[in-house]
Parts: structure tokens; sequence; C-alpha cells
């Protein structure tokens, strides 16, 4: 790994939490992803299973964690298993994790090879009652590939039908949801990097320059400060693009006059960071493109200030697209008319403001966590509201990083140019 690790401290205290809430005599599994396959003998870059990851810090295909609290012997109350390397893989791939790397790493004292996963497992099997299985329960997740979990769930239940089965995300999704200071810190440098590829464009970004060159210096400098690249597939989008939510062809030359909305952001040690901002394209907004960027800040900064412990998201939503709409009504875009009319179901704000202002943020960018329960202190949020004009080729989003704390919202990208005037200058300096 290229990334420096969290300290197994985290991870012991993940997996100590996790077993407070399994029922008595329970045992958890908790496989790695899959490297997916491209064509011929090629395969994707490996994207370990978030899950597995909180509660281990194992950055490995072919890993299993097995958790049972309950265990009669004392070394098979967390235990891991991991894919044993050979003078092949070693040569071939680098070899993998030894199993004291591994200890040392995770904080789990027992750790076995693979191969000796179902002899291990039958054991345990024969005393635990209650079975806890992991699978990808986002809303979002629309999978049509069979994952190692779907296949283990099978085999499992196949091998051992009498069992109680449970499910594993919503224990997980509600720990993973409130931040250890050792994952803020490591979403801190996430967005510490993010920010030096930002100010990296601020020098290069002018008219003539591609979409495509611009991704470039961004990746340039995500990797040269230590991240394996972008958060989630980078939105550059300049002109009428920036009106598409999720534009990502990244192709088309930067036009003197036009904008470009720029939705790009690091990761680091597997932890997301999400940023937008807009930029005019030759150093200068026109005063209907400030005008509507300062708009969208405006309500930016009211709609930070939202995010405190005891709040619901879908409140906050609500709450946005009205002030959303009092700006759209300054602007010329909406008269109050047409607000009278609007259908409740579709406010008349949503054709300029269509999607929801926060999500939750960490080893994914569209982190797990519940909607429609209340924010505690140790979450962290995305804050971004926009204003998309179509007929006028013109998109306003701005989003910043927003930890959650009893003392008011902290912003993680505080130090990021924010202010239409501070980018100009910054541009032409």
């Amino acid at each position: 790994m290229r990334y420096t690790p969290i300290a197994q401290e985290l991870y012991i205290t993940n997996r100590k939490n996790l077993a407070n809430k399994l029922l008595k005599n329970s045992l958890a599994i908790i496989n790695s992803n899959d490297i997916m396959p491209t064509n011929a003998d090629g395969s994707m870059g490996f994207r370990q299973n978030s899950d597995l990851l909180y509660l281990s810090g194992i950055d490995q295909e072919e890993s299993i964690l097995v958790i049972y609290p309950e265990a009669k012997d004392p070394k098979q109350r967390e235990i891991l298993f991991l894919k044993e390397t050979s003078e092949t893989i070693a040569i071939w791939e680098g070899a993998k994790f030894s199993k004291k790397e591994a200890m040392e790493l995770s904080g789990v004292k027992t750790v076995h090879w693979l191969q000796d996963f179902q002899t291990v497992l039958k054991g345990l099997m024969a005393d635990a009652e209650n079975i806890y299985l992991g699978t990808n329960e986002h809303t979002r997740n629309s999978n049509e590939v069979e994952t190692r979990d779907a296949r283990f769930i099978k085999w499992c239940k196949e091998h051992y039908p009498l069992h109680q089965y449970h499910r594993l995300a919503p224990i997980v999704n509600r720990l993973r949801s409130i931040k250890h200071p050792l994952e803020i810190a490591q979403m801190q440098k996430a967005c510490d990097i993010t920010e030096k590829g930002f100010r990296r464009l601020l020098r290069f970004v002018k008219p003539g320059v591609t979409e495509n060159q611009i991704e470039a210096e961004l990746i340039h400098e995500f990797l040269y400060n230590g991240s394996n690249g972008f958060a989630y597939g980078p939105i550059i989008a300049s002109g009428i693009h920036s009106c598409t939510l999720h534009y990502v062809e990244n192709k088309e030359v930067c036009k003197d006059g036009d904008i470009i909305l720029l939705d790009v952001a690091a990761e680091y040690g597997n932890y997301a960071s999400d940023l937008t901002r807009v930029l005019p394209i030759n150093g200068k907004f026109t005063k209907r493109q400030k005008d509507v960027y300062n708009a969208v800040l405006r309500v930016q900064r009211q709609a930070t200030q939202m995010l405190q412990p005891g709040a619901i998201v879908k409140d906050i939503n609500e709450h946005v697209g009205k002030l959303v709409e009092k700006e759209l009504v300054s602007l010329g875009l909406l008269t109050m008319e047409e607000i009278k009319k609007e259908d409740p179901a579709w406010p008349a704000y949503k054709k300029y403001f269509m999607h929801g202002t926060s999500h939750f943020l960490g080893l994914d960018v569209h982190d797990v966590g519940y909607f429609n329960e209340p924010i505690q202190a140790g979450m962290v949020f995305t804050c971004e509201p926009g204003i998309y004009i179509r007929e006028e080729s013109l998109g306003i989003r701005i989003e910043n990083d927003i930890l959650v704390t009893d003392k008011g919202p902290v912003d993680l990208m505080k130090n990021i140019p924010i202010e239409a005037e501070e980018i100009e200058d910054l541009m032409n300096s």
C-alpha cells in the first residue's frame, strides 16, 4: 500500500464495538472483495470491501475476518484468514501480508492461511447459533455482478442450513457512519491533497485547455502526494456540461467566457473527500455568473450550519430547497406566481436544483448511514447545493466536507478557496 495505514487501535475498537452489538453466541464473517476481470488476462485495480477494511485494516484480496466474541477458546474470538504468499506470487505480484504483518496492522492475534478456513469454520459453527453475514445494502447499489459476499452467503447456507442468519449491514453501517478521530485524520489528509490539486488548477485553467488535460493535472498532483487517485469518477464539465450532474466524458475544449464545474477529489488510505468548485475559464466571472455563484455560496454556508446533532437530512433538504427558491426569485428564474401554482410533490425550484444537499462521506464517497435517523456528532457529510440553468449553459455547485460536532460543524475544506473574488485573484496572480 502506498499510504500510511491507521494505527491498530482503530480496528481493535471497531471490532469491539461490533461484538457488543451481536446477539448472544453469534459469529460474524466478513469477506474481502473480488478482483474484477476486464478482458484477456487483465483485471481492474483492487478495491477492498469497506467493512473488512473498517474492521481490520487489511487491504488485500482473498481475506476473511471472523469475529466470535463467545468462542470457548479465546484465540478464536477474532481470526484473520489470508492468502498465503508463494515464491511465484512474490516474483510476479509482490509478496502478500505475512502473519506477523497482518497481526501488527489489525491487532488480530490469530491469523491462518486461507486454505484452513473451512476446517476452522466447521469447529466454530458447531458451537455458534447466530451467523451474521455481510452484503452491500447501500440504497443506491445496483450491482448486476455476483459478488464474493453473494457467493459466500449461498455456500454458507448450503453447508450450514439450520443456523439462524442475520444481516450484518445494519450494524456496521451505523458504526461506520460515526467516524473515529483516526478516520477523521485520514479524511483530512484526503481533503488536503484535494486542496493541492485544486490550487494547481487555478494556475492551469484558461481558454483552449481541454477537460481531459485538467484531469491529467489533478491525477498528477494526487498521486504525487500519496493518494491512489480520484475518490470517484471526476466531473470536469465546462459550458453546458456544467448542467449535467454526472458528466464524466471530460473531453471538451474550455472556451473563453464559459465557466467550468469541477467535482473532483482525492482519496487517501481508501477514505474519500468530495469537492466541487466552479472556475471562470478566462479568470473573470461575468456579472451574471458571479451573481449565481454567490447565490449558491450563500445557500451553501447556511446549509452547513444546519448539519448539527439531532437534525434529519430530509428536513435539511427541504429547508435548503426553500433557500434556493428565494435565490431563484432574486435571480429572475422563478416568479411567486409559479411557486404558488407548483406541484408540492415537485416544487418549482426543482427545475434548477434537482438533487439533495448532503450525503454521508467516509470509506466510500457515498458512504453508509441512515438519512431518516438523527444526525450524530462524528458523522461527516458533504454540503453541496447548486443552481443549474441549462438555457444559459451555467451550472454552479459548491461543495465542502463537513464534520458534525457537539460544538458545531467543522469544515474539513476550510482552506480551499471558495470566494469568487479569491478564485479570480489566484487565477490571475
